[in-house]
């Protein structure tokens, strides 16, 4: 049996397989409230169909300014919180782990009237300079994300991950870059993580589930001023002492630059091998990851934990499928009783 489709266990969280559904938003949420609907069940249920291990559904921001287009979904309100249980309950019904990714855009939050960020720089030439944050507002973003934890929790998720990375508030905390502040939330890296390290904690002291974090390990600046690998390492072991239960790596996206490197199947790996150097809990790897023998290559070589698969499963909802045949495996049940039969010739 694959790896790859083979089961896996983290702290309390049991996986059919180590396929991921990355988080990916979708911009459905036309009437601009963050609720779930009906495009949600069927776009992740066909997911959790197909045998998707852990589907972590969509950035879904914790203020209505914190959304990175008014058409994502939210758990600001507790009004949002029905539907998403609901949809929750469905994949869950449908063999599927659920997972969801809370976020806040930052001074990326294309619709928000005023963007916010930890210092007031602008994303690009053509983007709103981000106003910058007060004390008391880093105090309400802190229990926005608590509390949009608590709702997630209420509507029975399995893992949820914080967002750190692609440039969105968190991110902007943590990278020199975005981060110019001189008090107790810039100047030093130590700093630049209070906020993570105060949002991780609080969720950690009442979430009871699988708690993830999404890291980008490298803006691809050429001045010599980003976080180093040293740097993220250390962060990486501060989330690990804060009860963090997997480091979900991907790069890029505070700054608006290109990577400094080609693009080809597991070019971010790398980066969540040098993790895996420095803590002792699972590390995921993403990016580019089309090529069911590649993912099964990083699991066996011990590069990376478990496999985030993103575009390929809009593309293919059968990947797994696919990827079965193509290892070899043929002890992995690709589908469900009802769609057996399509195996049939």
């Amino acid at each position: 049996m694959s790896l790859l489709l083979s089961p896996v266990t983290i702290g309390n969280l049991s996986l059919k397989n180590r396929v991921v559904m990355s988080p990916m938003c979708m911009y459905e949420v036309k009437k601009e409230d963050g609720i779930v609907t009906p495009f949600h069940f069927a776009h992740y249920g066909a997911r959790a169909i197909a045998n998707v291990g852990l589907i972590i559904i969509e950035a879904t921001a914790v203020q209505p300014d914190g959304r990175i287009t008014k058409y994502d979904l939210g758990l600001w309100d507790d009004k949002q919180t029905e539907k998403f249980s609901q949809l929750v309950d469905s994949l869950h019904y449908l063999g599927s782990k659920v997972g969801v990714q809370l976020a806040h855009a930052g001074r990326k939050a294309v619709d928000a009237q005023q963007p916010v960020a930890p210092s007031a720089i602008a994303f690009n030439t053509s983007s709103i300079t981000p106003k910058a944050l007060s004390l008391d507002e880093i105090k309400q973003i802190r229990a926005d994300f608590v509390a949009a934890s608590r709702r997630a929790q209420q509507a029975g998720v399995d893992v949820i991950e914080i967002h750190g990375a692609h440039g969105y508030l968190i991110n902007e905390f943590l990278s020199p870059l975005s981060n110019q502040r001189g008090d107790e939330y810039g100047s030093s890296l130590a700093n630049r993580y209070r906020l993570l390290h105060e949002i991780a904690t609080d969720m950690r002291a009442q979430f009871s589930g699988s708690l993830w974090v999404r890291l980008s390990l490298s803006d691809y600046d050429q001045s010599g001023q980003q976080n180093s690998i040293a740097d993220w390492q250390q962060v990486c072991q501060w989330l690990e002492r804060d009860g963090i239960d997997v480091i979900d790596v991907s790069t890029g996206g505070v700054m608006d630059y290109a990577p400094d490197l080609p693009l080809h199947g597991g070019y971010q790996t790398p980066f969540a091998t040098a993790m895996k150097q420095a803590v002792n809990i699972p590390v995921a790897t993403v990016g580019l990851l089309d090529s069911p023998d590649l993912a099964e290559y990083i699991l066996q070589t011990k590069q990376a934990d478990l496999i985030l698969e993103g575009r390929v499963l809009l593309r293919n909802v059968n990947w797994l499928a696919d990827a079965a045949r193509q290892l070899h495996d043929h002890h992995y049940q690709p589908f469900n009783d009802s769609y057996q039969r399509g195996q049939m010739k």
